[in-house]
């Protein structure tokens, strides 16, 4: 076992792709995947189940990936400590909720590696900060925004609702349905005044805050809720994920800063990390 072999079994456990993995690490699909079985026949298991559309960690990658991450966090800590101090650059970075574990992992990793120095604070969207990782609709006089991601919604069901027999939603089925509020999100004020307007009205059983808790609600049953298409929730097994007929449920995603830190390296890094992401969506 190996550090490259650790690093690469990383990359496809946060990309849930051997391919996307290869290319986060710039290296040749099937050199990852030869290392990647190595690393499975050195260690006697299978770490990933292949699918068509990806692959899933089993209990023995789960249990791999708290270990890998440790020890190389441990080689970059070790490492750092032989080399020559360098100057700290401290960058406060807001974040709004649900933006999804795997794709800021893999942004917050790239742009740490890539500032020398970098002493990362994630801080609500709300304080002050260097940037944020925000809506439009959430700018401030003065900032910059560069779009990211576009997300869809999907209608979370629990496994077994009688709504998951069809292959979309409309908003009739909306009509006295046992729903989970949550607030703030971008698909619920698109989705609760076109009800209203319809003269639907639903059967609101909880408003959170968090995604978690809204799916947590929904695979016990409580009622249905509001979701982005985050690949990791279409691989679980105790939730339906059904689009909706006739109604766009999107929110855009990016990078807001002041116009007044433009130019300073770590911005400028992150924005590039950032503009490289929305060109992969065109």
């Amino acid at each position: 076992m190996d550090l490259r072999q650790l690093n690469y079994f990383v990359a496809v456990y946060e990309n849930g792709s051997i391919s996307a993995a290869a290319r986060v690490c710039n290296v040749a699909q099937p050199s990852l995947s030869k290392a990647l079985q190595q690393l499975e026949d050195e260690l006697g298991v299978a770490l990933f189940a292949r699918q068509s559309r990806g692959v899933t960690p089993t209990e023995d990658g789960e249990r791999l990936y708290g270990h890998a991450g440790r020890m190389l966090s441990q080689m970059q800590s070790l490492r750092a400590s032989f080399r020559q101090s360098v100057k700290r650059v401290q960058f406060r970075l807001g974040l709004i909720r649900a933006l999804g574990v795997e794709r800021m992992s893999q942004l917050l990793r790239e742009f740490s590696a890539g500032v020398e120095g970098l002493e990362l604070h994630l801080v609500e969207p709300e304080d002050e900060g260097d940037a944020r990782i925000i809506t439009p609709k959430m700018l401030k006089a003065g900032e910059q925004f560069l779009p990211i991601w576009t997300d869809n919604f999907l209608v979370a069901l629990p496994a077994g609702h009688p709504l998951g027999l069809k292959s979309s939603l409309d908003l009739a089925d909306f009509d006295q349905l046992a729903l989970i509020k949550r607030t703030p999100c971008d698909a619920w004020s698109q989705l609760y005044p076109e009800l209203i307007r319809n003269g639907i009205q639903p059967d609101i059983r909880a408003d959170i805050h968090t995604i978690e808790y809204a799916l947590g609600l929904v695979s016990a049953g409580v009622g249905v809720a509001l979701v982005p298409d985050f690949e990791a929730l279409r691989e679980r097994q105790d939730v339906i994920l059904r689009p909706l007929q006739g109604l766009t449920l999107q929110r855009t995603i990016g990078l807001a800063y002041p116009r007044s830190k433009s130019g300073q390296p770590a911005l400028e890094w992150l924005r590039t990390l950032c503009q490289q992401r929305s060109h992969d969506l065109q």
